[in-house]
């Protein structure tokens, strides 16, 4: 574990010295992420904001096929490491537009994503995500505010269907019911 922080601690002081966020490395994102990052397809998901972490380990992912999607995978074929921290740094950069949602106040999606569900051995989202839905960087653990509820929605079914490999939102997502799934991401999508 300590040898994997420390590779990771290196490649960020040698990208963080390379890397600048370059907006023109973006103009192929656009159709799809919108021009500042806030998709306007509510299955595409939203990049602004998100940890430069986060996003490199999930073009790397696409890249090497260990998250297997068809529209992105040619995309990050031909991206360098560079250019992948290019595009990180420039969408973490960019201000996230957050929408009011209609379950946003749903009691049982904030008591879920606040405090979990001991009797389903399901904990709080803040643990990883933190109590506003703006993630975890340096840990890669993705913010989630501001996405839109159904491409959350998507990426948990994904998760219990296991067509989306990370083992512990796999196991949490097993004991969702469609219905918490349904109003936790209309929840998250409006966290400030």
């Amino acid at each position: 574990m300590k040898i994997r922080f420390a590779v990771i601690a290196i490649t960020l002081v040698l990208f963080a010295g390379v890397a600048k966020g370059d907006a023109s490395k973006a103009a192929v994102c656009v159709a799809c992420h919108g021009t500042d990052g806030n998709s306007v397809n509510p299955i595409w998901p939203t990049l602004a904001g998100q940890g430069a972490e986060y996003t490199v380990q999930q073009l790397n992912a696409f890249k090497t096929k260990k998250r297997n999607n068809a529209i992105m995978w040619p995309f990050a074929s031909n991206l360098t490491e560079e250019d992948m921290w290019d595009l990180a740094i420039y969408y973490s950069k960019q201000k996230i537009s957050i929408s009011p949602s209609e379950t946003a106040t749903s009691e049982d999606a904030m008591k879920l994503y606040r405090g979990g569900d001991q009797e389903r051995l399901i904990p709080a989202c803040t643990a990883c995500h933190g109590p506003n839905g703006a993630g975890n960087g340096p840990a890669k653990y993705p913010s989630l505010r501001g996405q839109h509820a159904a491409y959350t929605e998507l990426q948990l079914r994904a998760y219990r269907e296991g067509s989306r490999k990370h083992p512990m939102m796999q196991a949490i997502a097993q004991k969702l019911s469609d219905e918490d799934i349904k109003v936790l991401s209309s929840y998250i999508s409006a966290l400030h």
